[in-house]
């Protein structure tokens, strides 16, 4: 890839890499002066519409959204709000959903989670080319498996979907009957307006320096030729920004003073629930006896974990795939990560008002907060304690034991370790996988109806590794060499935290060409990616050399 792509990638990366380096608290601060305050009027958009399948259409565009009180910013939307519209589809539908770009850059869409066929995976470069501003394209696939999933841009992803490009996928399935139905999506937001009109220029200039670039392979993120000015924004978690000496590898370094290790991102200083902070997250009303569904979705860049208050709740799935006879658990906090879903479930029994908050350690996820609130409830029979100490619930040892589809002893066709890890490559840093940072990763090499087992180290100091795959659900067999005595899990995103190891296992059933990559983001955009490549597939996609393709 040329370095102009690169460049493109790094300084794009630069106003979110900036965001973590001055403390503030909530919506109040010598910062947010610079935030615009308009009237609700401006941006009178209710958060989370749904649109019911099978034809859908989804336009991209440029709206301004009050997120926070009184906090007004520029986002980029599908049909109007961020997050855009819930999808809801019944399982067996044949599903059209045709993206209109009336955005100034390209984008593409990507049914995160969902086993769609590879030429709808939407990797600009990989499966189709990003969709030009003016122009539409639609995505056909039957909605077979049921469960909760999410939609966001692919192009340029880690700065469009920190604009707001992104959204709910429900795939229903008839035998499930609630009396209330949420989906609660988690993301952080910067409201600096400088840092903001700054990301969105150069966002906007790196599609004009890909396009005249006429070597468009998704040959992503080669670190190499790229100067120190290029560098600067790539890594969010842990770069020293202050010394030119450290050249150890280790992610435990300071930013203008600040320990990265606790997720200090102080640029994002808004958390949200469906696109709104505080007071402006509508309640979620129940009757007694109502049988109430929670979808939890994290579309941010920081793990979160929730405190549901009030309730004894059983959690029925990960990632959309169901747990085997969930357990009730009541006070403990269900911890997601990056791309993550859980979905949650209780019998409203507990008349009142009751708080779902983030425990996060940080004094803006206090806007990350919202009400169960019973019918006839008048005063707020709660109390907010973000602080509190919990235990969290262990996936691992969660629900009841069965033989799942994949056992540590049986004999696979592919074996495959990924040692992911942070290493500095002269004086940049980048985010490696086998010590290799992608293009030059080594890919999964398979064929269809292949077993695979997958060996994922995260040897980084300090940096959660979020692990995405396209296409396909594994199956979790061990944590740190112990196999999982709970129920078996399938999930799409299996979050890493340092040190941890995990083995997963998966039946190589939809072919094509299928990213396998960090959920945060800028750590993709730094390197860690790898694919499952099927040996046996042949694509008729060719990528337009017009089209500037920036997949991750």
């Amino acid at each position: 890839m040329k370095k102009s792509i690169l460049t493109a990638i790094a300084v794009s990366a630069i106003s979110l890499i900036t965001a973590c380096s001055a403390a503030t608290s909530g919506t109040t601060g010598d910062k947010n002066t610079n935030q615009s305050k308009t009237s609700v009027k401006e941006t009178a958009v209710e958060p989370l519409k749904i649109l019911n399948g099978p034809n859908i259409t989804l336009v991209a565009k440029e709206e301004k959204q009050e997120i926070g009180n009184g906090v007004v910013v520029p986002v980029w939307t599908f049909n109007g709000s961020a997050p855009g519209p819930e999808i809801r589809v019944k399982k067996g539908e044949k599903v059209k959903i045709t993206l209109k770009n009336e955005l100034p850059v390209p984008v593409s869409i990507h049914w995160h989670g969902y086993p769609v066929p590879n030429n709808m995976d939407g990797i600009p470069g990989v499966t189709q080319d990003a969709v030009m501003p003016g122009k539409s394209f639609t995505y056909e696939f039957t909605a077979n498996t049921p469960g909760t999933y999410w939609y966001h841009s692919h192009q340029d992803s880690v700065n469009q979907l920190d604009r707001g490009l992104y959204g709910s996928l429900v795939v229903e399935d008839p035998a499930e009957k609630y009396d209330k139905d949420y989906t609660l999506m988690l993301d952080e937001w910067v409201t600096d307006k400088k840092e903001i009109d700054e990301q969105i220029k150069e966002m906007t200039q790196s599609t004009k320096d890909e396009k005249s670039d006429t070597s468009n392979e998704h040959s992503g993120m080669n670190m190499d030729g790229m100067t120190d000015e290029d560098m600067k924004g790539m890594d969010h978690s842990g770069m020293n920004m202050n010394s030119d000496n450290d050249t150890t590898g280790s992610n435990d370094m300071n930013m203008n003073g600040m320990n990265m290790q606790g997720h200090d991102m102080s640029m994002y200083d808004l958390f949200t629930i469906n696109g709104k902070s505080g007071d402006l997250v509508k309640s979620l009303k129940v009757k007694e006896g109502d049988k109430v569904r929670l979808r939890f979705v994290n579309a941010g860049y920081l793990s979160h974990n929730i405190h549901i208050h009030g309730q004894d709740i059983k959690v029925i799935a990960t990632d959309g795939q169901p747990i085997n006879n969930p357990t009730e658990v009541k006070d403990q906090l269900l911890a997601i990560a990056p791309g993550e879903r859980y979905d949650v479930e209780f019998t409203a029994n507990n008349p009142g008002k009751w708080y779902i908050e983030s425990h996060d350690d940080m004094e803006d996820s206090k806007g990350m907060k919202a009400v169960i609130e019973y019918e006839g409830s008048k005063e707020m029979t709660d109390k907010a304690n973000e602080n509190e100490d919990l235990p969290k619930i262990d996936l691992t040892t969660y629900g009841t034991k069965k033989v799942g589809t994949f056992t540590l002893d049986q004999q696979y066709d592919v074996n495959y370790t990924m040692d992911l890890n942070t290493q500095m490559d002269g004086e940049n840093m980048v985010y490696t996988i086998n010590g290799k940072t992608f293009p030059d990763t080594e890919s999964i090499q398979v064929k269809k109806g292949d077993l695979v087992k997958v060996k994922l180290k995260n040897n980084s100091a300090t940096d959660d590794h979020p692990m995405h795959l396209h296409g396909h659900f594994f199956q979790v067999l061990s944590k740190n060499g112990k196999p999982v005595e709970g129920s078996p899990i399938v999930k799409d995103t299996l979050n890493l935290k340092p040190g941890e190891e995990y083995e997963v296992a998966f039946v190589a059933d939809n072919p094509g060409e299928w990213m396998f990559h960090c959920h945060d983001l800028h750590h993709a955009s730094a390197g860690m990616v790898t694919e499952v490549k099927y040996t046996d597939y042949q694509s008729d996609y060719k990528p337009n050399p017009d089209v500037p393709n920036m997949p991750e």
